[in-house]
Protein backbone atom coordinates (compact mmCIF):
# COMPACT_ATOMS: atom_id res chain seq x y z
CA UNK A 1 0.00 0.00 0.00
CA UNK A 2 1.50 3.17 -0.66
CA UNK A 3 1.58 6.10 1.95
CA UNK A 4 -0.18 9.08 2.96
CA UNK A 5 2.69 11.27 1.86
CA UNK A 6 2.72 9.54 -1.77
CA UNK A 7 -1.08 9.61 -2.02
CA UNK A 8 -0.62 13.52 -1.22
CA UNK A 9 2.07 13.68 -4.38
CA UNK A 10 -1.05 11.91 -6.78
CA UNK A 11 -3.50 14.53 -5.61
CA UNK A 12 -1.34 17.72 -6.00
CA UNK A 13 -0.04 16.54 -9.54
CA UNK A 14 -3.71 15.89 -10.63
CA UNK A 15 -5.16 12.85 -9.77
CA UNK A 16 -8.87 12.62 -8.78
CA UNK A 17 -10.60 10.10 -6.51
CA UNK A 18 -14.26 9.09 -7.82
CA UNK A 19 -14.72 6.78 -4.61
CA UNK A 20 -15.80 3.57 -4.63
CA UNK A 21 -17.04 0.49 -2.54
CA UNK A 22 -13.73 -1.42 -1.75
CA UNK A 23 -11.66 2.06 -1.91
CA UNK A 24 -9.30 2.85 0.62
CA UNK A 25 -8.68 6.36 2.46
CA UNK A 26 -6.67 8.36 5.15
CA UNK A 27 -7.70 11.37 6.76
CA UNK A 28 -4.42 13.40 7.35
CA UNK A 29 -3.60 16.25 9.92
CA UNK A 30 -6.57 15.30 12.47
CA UNK A 31 -4.50 12.61 14.59
CA UNK A 32 -5.45 9.71 12.15
CA UNK A 33 -2.57 9.86 9.90
CA UNK A 34 -1.86 6.26 10.50
CA UNK A 35 -5.33 4.84 10.29
CA UNK A 36 -7.04 3.40 6.85
CA UNK A 37 -10.28 3.28 6.25
CA UNK A 38 -12.19 1.18 3.13
CA UNK A 39 -14.93 2.77 1.78
CA UNK A 40 -18.02 0.02 2.43
CA UNK A 41 -21.92 0.01 2.33
CA UNK A 42 -22.06 -0.98 5.90
CA UNK A 43 -20.12 1.38 7.67
CA UNK A 44 -18.50 4.40 5.58
CA UNK A 45 -20.18 5.64 2.64
CA UNK A 46 -20.47 8.59 0.32
CA UNK A 47 -22.85 10.99 0.89
CA UNK A 48 -23.73 13.74 -1.70
CA UNK A 49 -25.43 16.54 0.54
CA UNK A 50 -26.04 20.17 -0.37
CA UNK A 51 -22.85 21.45 0.48
CA UNK A 52 -20.89 19.11 -1.14
CA UNK A 53 -19.85 15.30 -1.17
CA UNK A 54 -19.21 14.00 2.45
CA UNK A 55 -18.08 10.33 3.60
CA UNK A 56 -19.72 9.38 6.53
CA UNK A 57 -19.10 7.12 9.56
CA UNK A 58 -22.55 5.48 10.27
CA UNK A 59 -22.42 3.41 13.50
CA UNK A 60 -18.51 3.96 14.09
CA UNK A 61 -18.95 5.31 17.17
CA UNK A 62 -15.52 4.48 18.66
CA UNK A 63 -13.93 7.02 16.09
CA UNK A 64 -16.79 9.75 17.07
CA UNK A 65 -17.26 10.70 13.57
CA UNK A 66 -20.45 11.58 11.62
CA UNK A 67 -18.46 12.51 8.10
CA UNK A 68 -15.59 14.30 7.04
CA UNK A 69 -15.46 15.97 3.39
CA UNK A 70 -14.36 14.71 0.38
CA UNK A 71 -11.29 16.81 0.28
CA UNK A 72 -10.06 16.10 3.69
CA UNK A 73 -9.61 12.80 3.13
CA UNK A 74 -6.68 11.17 0.37
CA UNK A 75 -7.33 8.23 -1.40
CA UNK A 76 -5.05 5.63 -1.18
CA UNK A 77 -4.65 3.57 -4.67
CA UNK A 78 -4.38 0.05 -4.48
CA UNK A 79 -1.83 -1.79 -6.95
CA UNK A 80 -4.70 -2.71 -9.33
CA UNK A 81 -6.15 0.91 -9.47
CA UNK A 82 -2.95 2.26 -9.81
CA UNK A 83 -1.45 0.03 -12.54
CA UNK A 84 -5.47 0.61 -14.69
CA UNK A 85 -4.36 4.42 -14.07
CA UNK A 86 -1.15 3.88 -15.84
CA UNK A 87 -3.63 2.58 -18.97
CA UNK A 88 -1.80 2.02 -22.60
CA UNK A 89 1.30 3.62 -21.29
CA UNK A 90 2.22 0.43 -18.71
CA UNK A 91 4.41 -1.70 -20.74
CA UNK A 92 5.72 -3.81 -17.69
CA UNK A 93 6.76 -4.70 -14.27
CA UNK A 94 9.86 -6.52 -13.35
CA UNK A 95 11.66 -7.40 -10.34
CA UNK A 96 15.29 -4.90 -10.10
CA UNK A 97 17.86 -3.83 -7.99
CA UNK A 98 15.37 -1.31 -6.41
CA UNK A 99 12.98 -3.92 -5.68
CA UNK A 100 10.35 -3.20 -8.64
CA UNK A 101 10.49 -1.44 -12.10
CA UNK A 102 7.37 -0.27 -13.59
CA UNK A 103 7.92 -0.08 -17.24
CA UNK A 104 5.97 3.06 -19.38
CA UNK A 105 6.24 4.16 -23.28
CA UNK A 106 4.82 7.63 -23.35
CA UNK A 107 4.69 8.93 -26.90
CA UNK A 108 7.11 6.46 -28.32
CA UNK A 109 9.92 7.23 -25.34
CA UNK A 110 9.87 4.34 -22.84
CA UNK A 111 10.89 4.75 -18.88
CA UNK A 112 11.44 3.15 -16.06
CA UNK A 113 10.49 3.34 -12.50
CA UNK A 114 11.93 1.49 -9.63
CA UNK A 115 11.05 1.36 -5.79
CA UNK A 116 10.85 -0.74 -3.13
CA UNK A 117 7.49 -1.98 -3.53
CA UNK A 118 5.03 -2.97 -6.28
CA UNK A 119 2.33 -0.10 -5.74
CA UNK A 120 5.42 2.77 -5.35
CA UNK A 121 6.53 2.12 -8.43
CA UNK A 122 3.77 2.53 -10.12
CA UNK A 123 2.80 5.08 -7.96
CA UNK A 124 6.27 6.79 -9.32
CA UNK A 125 5.65 6.11 -12.73
CA UNK A 126 2.07 7.67 -12.05
CA UNK A 127 3.85 10.81 -10.81
CA UNK A 128 5.71 11.07 -13.91
CA UNK A 129 2.62 10.72 -16.37
CA UNK A 130 0.68 13.20 -14.85
CA UNK A 131 3.14 15.65 -14.94
CA UNK A 132 3.63 14.67 -18.65
CA UNK A 133 0.42 15.91 -19.32
CA UNK A 134 0.61 19.17 -17.62
CA UNK A 135 -1.36 18.29 -14.24
CA UNK A 136 1.43 18.89 -12.02
CA UNK A 137 5.21 18.97 -11.23
CA UNK A 138 7.14 15.93 -11.21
Amino acid sequence: MIGVHLAQQLREAGLTWKPALGDRFAIPDRDLDDEVFVLSNMTIEVHTMPEGRVIGFNGTTEWALDDVELDETVWLPREDQLRELLGGTFRSLRRGPAGYEVLVDLLGEERSFGEETVEGAYAAALLHLLAAAGAGPE
